[in-house]
């Protein structure tokens, strides 16, 4: 009993290890070095150095925008400022700047015809087919206004009336372009607690006010003039103002907190969101409608309807930070020379499927052993305690790390 418990004690204090076979051959030892350099390139190019993968990331960004524009134009004999064409008024990060405004003044509730081409009638019943209709100016009665010897008349509806008609012709404000916005961004990564603006603290109100944004020559001005940004989008305020259209300023932030924090710095890009939408027919650009409420001096209400086509801009921040960490650093290390063995796995299945004498090399390989060739062999040294398995001339054994080595003239 007790030499069975020591027995099994000597049994797990100890240390087993793969049989290696050295394969002396150009060709695959040439594809298992090129396979292992390709992931150490790999590793050390693309995932140390450009991802940062020894680096802890915190991709959510806390951040503020605030904005303003500034600006004068002429609209429709009139002279416009920012508290005309800018909507809505706060100053937040989505803020649109009106090119076309159609009015219709006096709009009091009550009967009158519509005005869109598709609500066009000869009869009654003509109109009695868009009960229920919500792309009109009102609610359909079914009765059909100024319909005489056959000429084609208009619905009558209820609601706000004189109904407003959008297509006159309004010449856009192309005084857009040399309109300026001011950009004031603060973000914050809560994982470092870092704080950083989007224009340096040293920067003074004269520079500010002086300056205008070129990603070469003044990156950290937070002034943009209207045109300039068009035109990093490939677009004019000309092919914008009649329609309107959406454009979005991208903030985004990619800070390397190992160096320095002044390295921490924004880049701004510009595109056109509504670009997949701009060959449409329908819902091309961009508009909306908002009234002005009044009274008169007896209490009846009435409004001044204007519907606005603009230029919409979205200001969006992104971004994130990142700072040497012991954890992910371990985790890549380990993949990294795990991934290694992998040319061995490429260069296994290259020789046992596809290089001549693949047959003889799996024989090496792999050695299949029962228990009568066991009982065999230990008889046999029982008999001959001196006597070793045969080894052929020109294959080296090493009786410590059965390891076999193969040279390349000598036949598997």
């Amino acid at each position: 009993m007790a030499s069975m418990a020591w027995g099994c004690i000597t049994d797990f204090f100890t240390y087993e290890t793969t049989k290696s076979v050295v394969v002396k051959s150009w060709s695959v030892g040439i594809i298992n070095r090129i396979v292992q350099l390709l992931i150490i390139t790999y590793f050390v190019g693309w995932v140390f150095v450009y991802e940062k993968a020894y680096q802890v990331t915190d991709t959510g960004v806390e951040s503020s925008v605030m904005t303003k524009v500034k600006g004068f134009g002429h609209h429709n004999n009139r002279v416009m400022d920012v508290a005309d064409y800018v909507y809505p008024p706060q100053g937040t990060g989505v803020f649109c700047i009106m090119t076309r405004v159609v009015v219709t003044e006096n709009q009091r509730q009550g009967k009158c015809a519509e005005t869109a081409r598709m609500y066009k009638c000869g009869t009654d019943e003509d109109c009695k087919k868009h009960f229920g209709a919500i792309l009109g100016n009102g609610i359909i009665t079914g009765v059909c206004l100024d319909a005489v010897n056959g000429s084609m008349g208009h619905c009558e509806i209820v609601g706000w009336c004189p109904a407003e008609n959008d297509e006159v012709k309004i010449k856009p404000m192309l005084d857009v372009e040399n309109f300026t916005i001011f950009i004031k961004n603060s973000i914050r990564f809560p994982l470092f607690n870092v704080t950083r603006g989007n224009f340096p603290t040293s920067m003074t109100s004269t520079q500010i006010r002086s300056c205008s944004y070129h990603p070469e020559k003044s990156p950290f001005c937070p002034i943009f003039r209207v045109g300039d940004i068009l035109s990093y989008t490939g677009q004019t305020v000309a092919g914008l103002a009649e329609k309107g259209g959406e454009i979005g300023i991208n903030i985004q932030w990619k800070c390397n907190l190992d160096q320095n924090v002044d390295y921490c710095i924004p880049k701004y890009s510009f595109t056109r969101l509504d670009l997949p939408f701009a060959k449409n027919a329908v819902s091309k650009g961009y508009n909306f409608r908002y009234a002005k409420y009044f009274k008169t001096e007896d209490g009846t209400e009435f409004r001044t309807l204007h519907k606005a086509y603009a230029i919409r801009f979205d200001v969006m921040v992104t971004g994130n930070a990142g700072k040497f960490n012991t954890i992910p650093t371990l985790i890549n290390l380990v993949a990294a020379f795990t991934s290694i063995g992998l040319g061995t796995v490429l260069c296994d299945v290259i020789l046992l499927n596809f290089m001549k004498g693949a047959e003889q090399y799996k024989a090496k390989k792999f050695e299949e052993v029962s228990e009568a060739q066991i009982e065999a062999q230990i008889a046999s040294q029982a008999q001959s305690p001196a006597s070793q398995m045969s080894i052929k001339e020109g294959i080296k054994s090493s009786y410590d790390s059965g390891t076999i080595s193969l040279s390349a003239d000598q036949p598997l």
